[in-house]
């Protein structure tokens, strides 16, 4: 095999870190055949700008699906311009194009969220936080879960990289107290410093597939997909296939309030989920474990779940979401289109 491979991801620092510790994993197992007469495959990195990537002012809440991260790549991977597509999996649709599919899944960093308070401040929990305090973050599912326990503090939207939003949260004259961000991207950014305390469950419950690589591929790409698998760790795809599986049947393509948590030990996977109301007034949480030995086996689990947790109240917390998202959106046409007339 001495195909050329190009893997292509978002523009943004932490992608292109993500991008270039796969590309040098794929290089590691061609390692031993670098002085060798036999053909090896090449590979090289290209980066994108996408939707998501453009709009950095609305809220993701009304911006509607994943796609908003993956479209243009995944334009440019079914064209043949690139042959894998690496992504947080966390920002993957859990319904993909027709010809892509999710050919690898590699070892998960730690899911959970992360506080990371003003710096000087000394507050080392949202215990300590005075009330009023401003919590930055762009997720309905932090906001909604952490609604519940700290309903005396405030959250508002930021946006942009991790250097500007740390930069945001830092301003001498700015509003925020502190921020929640994922600690697999302070990691992989070499930021882990600014971590004042791991959100574990139950306090938060983490996002769908947070911390892990996916590399999607063509689907007929019998090469990309035979490498692909050679990088997957398979505990970490059970889990994250499980997790997907139970996203896949409640969200209906948007961005919802699920959080989940989920062990593999033994062969049994332990998956929790929840869906919570945006006020964090109404919330649907259950856990199930169960025997899995593969893909299917776990996704199986995911589906289950999910069909539990929207007969146990969550269908009504997420049409109410639905309601409410629709009508933002209608307002924030009708306010653009009142400036467009002026």
């Amino acid at each position: 095999m001495s195909r050329s491979f190009i893997l292509a991801s978002r523009e943004s620092q932490l992608a292109q870190i993500q991008t270039n510790s796969v590309l040098a994993s794929f290089q590691a197992l061609f390692a031993a055949n670098a002085d060798s007469s036999s053909p090896t495959p090449t590979f090289r990195a290209s980066f994108m700008t996408t939707a998501g990537d453009k709009n950095q002012s609305q809220a993701l809440y009304l911006l509607g699906g994943k796609a908003l991260w993956t479209k243009e790549l995944e334009v440019a991977l079914k064209e043949h311009h690139v042959d894998m597509l690496v992504h947080s999996l966390k920002d993957v649709p859990t319904t993909l194009p027709d010809g892509c599919v999710l050919g690898g899944i590699l070892e998960r960093e730690d899911p959970v969220d992360s506080l990371v308070v003003k710096h000087g401040e000394r507050w080392k929990s949202l215990d300590e936080l005075p009330s009023g305090s401003v919590i930055g973050t762009s997720s309905v599912r932090r906001i909604a879960q952490l609604k519940r326990k700290y309903p005396h503090l405030k959250f508002m939207d930021v946006r942009g990289n991790l250097n500007t939003r740390l930069a945001k949260l830092d301003a001498p004259e700015g509003p925020y107290s502190a921020l929640i961000l994922a600690k697999a991207g302070l990691v992989r950014l070499g930021m882990g410093d600014r971590i004042t305390l791991d959100l574990t469950p139950p306090t938060l419950f983490y996002a769908v597939s947070q911390g892990a690589l996916g590399i999607e591929v063509r689907s007929d790409d019998v090469e990309a997909l035979e490498l692909c698998e050679r990088l997957t760790h398979r505990e970490t795809q059970l889990k994250c296939l499980a997790e997907r599986a139970c996203l896949r049947v409640l969200e209906g393509g948007c961005s919802v309030p699920v959080g989940v948590a989920s062990q593999l030990e033994g062969g049994v996977l332990s998956l929790s989920g929840c869906v919570t109301a945006i006020d964090g007034e109404s919330h649907v949480e259950h856990k199930l474990e169960e025997k899995v030995e593969n893909a299917e086996d776990a996704e199986k689990v995911g589906t289950k779940l999910a069909k539990i947790l929207l007969d146990s109240g969550a269908k009504k917390i997420l049409d109410d979401i639905n309601v409410d998202r629709n009508r933002r959106v209608n307002e924030a046409k009708v306010e653009d289109e009142v400036k467009a007339t002026k």
